[in-house]
């Protein structure tokens, strides 16, 4: 639903139908009135009256200026859209011959990325021969990668074949 659908929804003045309304008083309490009477006190206050909640028995409905009810749920809305975190899986990927200064860039790159917040996906790319290896030998190699991360974190995906190798993946710990 787009935002303007929302507002185009939004019943003001004449366009109300119910023939009672509960209207929101300024002093915070409710009184249940006859639709025209209704908007009466809000053209006398030089006011809208907004129909807030078209469900309820009878619908509920605020005396208010519309611009600044409009105005105050757009507030409302982009504060939600702020509060919410996305987390995103970042990846690295390392081979079984990867050096040690290119191990130690990968991770100085997982510390940034969990320090953001960031799930981060450590694969070891396999290919050819390297795939017959043993498995304790290619979660060591990735387990080098882990130790140099200095950043708190936990394993939610322990070691796991991927479609290109071993993978695991890692989250940071909550702080409280």
């Amino acid at each position: 639903m787009s935002k303007d659908t929302q507002n185009d929804r939004l019943k003001i003045n004449e366009g109300i139908r119910a023939p009672e309304l509960r209207v929101l008083l300024d002093d915070g309490s409710s009184e249940v009135m006859k639709r025209e009477d209704a908007l009466k006190l809000a053209q006398n206050q030089g006011l809208d009256l907004i129909e807030v909640t078209a469900k309820a028995n009878p619908p509920v409905a605020k005396i208010t200026d519309y611009g600044k009810y409009v105005y105050d749920q757009k507030k409302k809305q982009k504060e939600i859209k702020a509060r919410q975190n996305t987390v995103e899986v970042k990846n690295i990927q390392i081979r079984v011959g990867t050096g040690e200064a290119d191990l130690q860039m990968k991770a100085e790159r997982a510390n940034e990325w969990l320090a953001e917040g960031h799930r981060v996906k450590a694969e070891l790319y396999l290919r050819g021969r390297t795939k017959y290896m043993e498995k304790d030998f290619l979660q060591a190699r990735l387990g080098k990668l882990l130790e140099m991360i200095t950043e708190e974190y936990k394993i939610v995906d322990d070691y796991k074949e991927s479609p290109k190798g071993i993978a695991i993946l890692i989250e940071p710990v909550k702080k409280k």
